[in-house]
């Protein structure tokens, strides 16, 4: 298996009950993918996501791998409120967890105008799509004719009469416009689609499910931080004995008669991996990294003709996280996370178009109420998270990039939480050139979840045209984010262990 992200090792765990001997090799010296921690004077930041949702993923995979269940491994904690959002123009609300009904109370009761029942008849679209396309877009392999997940648009939109001519939102900015019309609740329905590095304004109207997901299946924070989730499955995967070689880079897939038969170490990653100056590991399965850096692996075309083809990585944003150490008690009835949506959203937008940065990003404000996070009660840790274009369409790596963006950032912070620069001790800057060195990813990218509609998000299939040879993690099927990450380890369990008529679970 090669690397120890969160849907390799989904996989590994399912695998190694099925019987399998698993070994995984990974080229950086820790697992979790970018499920990362930084640590410094006693201040823990989790920089990768910074909550969870649909831990039911998760659940899963700890009934089927062993006695204890998740909730024996780590403390969830569901998140309320969600999100405290702060729009451009000062207006605030804070929306209940889990809740249609609070969550239509509160919009009512801070943007007035019916704006609460607006967005609640958007939900209710929004989980009609979800039913259309959870099973054969989440649960299920990529079907051989995928196309037809392709072949039309799955939210059942609202007829708009504009210009004699009666129209149906097609894309997310038109349920913005036409259904939701407060620029308020456009700003919250874009903020759900840019956190997951998907464009507003080109995103298929399917992408509605993004906020329906939240408010449907609430918002869960993981006692000591996400990066402890990472350790449960990580443990989880020891204890069913799969091996873990890290520092060990895998530099070629071995093809012997047609199919995949091991891989080749690096110099030094053989080294690691004990093999005795050999740098060969042979397999009768592998379960491979990224797709589109599948090509730099092997010599034959991993996917065949009709089959969905990885595009470019670096195409796709990544993010910039600034970890705050703060010296002051974190306030009472402090919400965990704030969204601060941007005084100009199209300055936002720019980056899907030019890769330029907005003078103030919209700012995802992470505030947990968790003492393993902080030296002591008289501190806080904070973490502030805004999606930026990928490293190969900005220079994060020029002197004063990184350390001049964290400064719009903390101004835009700033509006959510004042005075906030002068309780600062120190802060961590951490770009999509940390990213690239730490998952591997092209630019530092994060992958965006499968959406499906014409315009939508597809992304390569578990399976490939060399047989022996697998995907997991979110640029494979069905793409990004924690609970996709697992569920592209479950599909590609099933599909080793039962075989390619293998259908997902029921």
């Amino acid at each position: 298996m090669i690397g120890a992200g969160m849907g390799a090792m989904a996989a590994a765990a399912r695998l190694a009950v099925a019987g399998h001997r698993v070994v995984v090799y990974e080229r950086t010296e820790t697992y979790g993918g970018a499920v990362r921690r930084f640590e410094r004077d006693g201040f823990r930041f989790d920089t990768g996501p910074g909550l969870l949702t649909l831990p039911a993923v998760y659940r899963d995979l700890f009934v089927k791998t062993g006695k204890e269940a998740l909730e024996d491994c780590v403390e969830l904690v569901q998140v309320d409120p969600a999100a405290r959002h702060v729009f451009s123009d000062g207006t605030e609300a804070s929306l209940p967890n889990a809740s249609r009904a609070g969550v239509v109370a509160a919009l009512d009761e801070a943007l007035g105008a019916r704006a609460g029942e607006r967005w609640g008849d958007f939900l209710v679209r929004a989980r009609e799509a979800w039913e259309r396309t959870r099973r054969p877009l989440l649960e299920e392999p990529l079907w051989p004719n995928w196309q037809v997940l392709a072949s039309k648009e799955p939210y059942p939109s609202v007829p708009h009469r504009r210009l004699l001519r009666t129209r149906r939102a097609v894309a997310l900015h038109e349920i913005g416009a036409w259904e939701l019309r407060d620029p308020r609740l456009r700003e919250l329905l874009d903020g759900y689609a840019l956190a997951h590095g998907v464009d507003p304004e080109v995103a298929p109207a399917s992408a509605a499910v993004l906020p329906y997901l939240e408010h449907a299946f609430g918002t869960w924070y993981v006692r000591g931080g996400i990066r402890e989730l990472a350790r449960a499955v990580y443990e989880r995967c020891r204890e069913r004995r799969v091996e873990f070689v890290f520092g060990a880079e895998v530099t070629r897939i071995l093809d012997e008669d047609g199919r995949a038969a091991g891989v080749e170490l690096g110099g030094d990653a053989s080294r690691a991996a004990g093999t005795g100056g050999e740098t060969v590991a042979e397999a009768d399965v592998v379960v491979g990294t990224g797709p589109w850096r599948l090509r730099g692996l092997t010599d034959r075309k991993p996917y065949g003709p009709g089959a969905v083809e990885p595009e470019a990585e670096d195409r796709c944003p990544g993010r910039v996280v600034v970890c705050l150490a703060l010296r002051g008690a974190r306030e009472p009835n402090t919400a965990h996370r704030t969204v601060v949506h941007a005084t100009d959203g199209g300055g936002d937008l720019e980056l899907f178009r030019h890769g330029t940065l907005p003078d103030l990003p919209t700012v995802v404000v992470d505030r947990p109420d968790d003492p393993a996070l902080r030296p002591n009660g008289e501190h806080e840790s904070m973490v502030l998270t805004a999606t930026v274009p990928s490293a190969a369409e900005y220079d994060w790596a020029a002197p004063g990039a990184a350390d001049a963006f964290a400064d719009r950032m903390v101004t835009a912070a700033e509006r959510a939480v004042p005075g906030l620069r002068a309780r600062m001790l120190w802060r961590e800057v951490r770009t999509p050139v940390d990213t690239e060195r730490e998952t591997g990813a092209a630019g530092g990218a994060v992958p965006p979840p499968a959406l499906a509609a014409p315009e939508g998000v597809l992304h390569p299939a578990n399976t490939t045209a060399i047989p022996g040879l697998f995907t997991a993690g979110g640029w494979s099927h069905p793409g990004g984010g924690l609970p996709h990450a697992g569920m592209s380890g479950a599909l590609v369990a099933g599909l080793i262990v039962e075989g390619p008529n293998f259908r997902g679970s029921q």
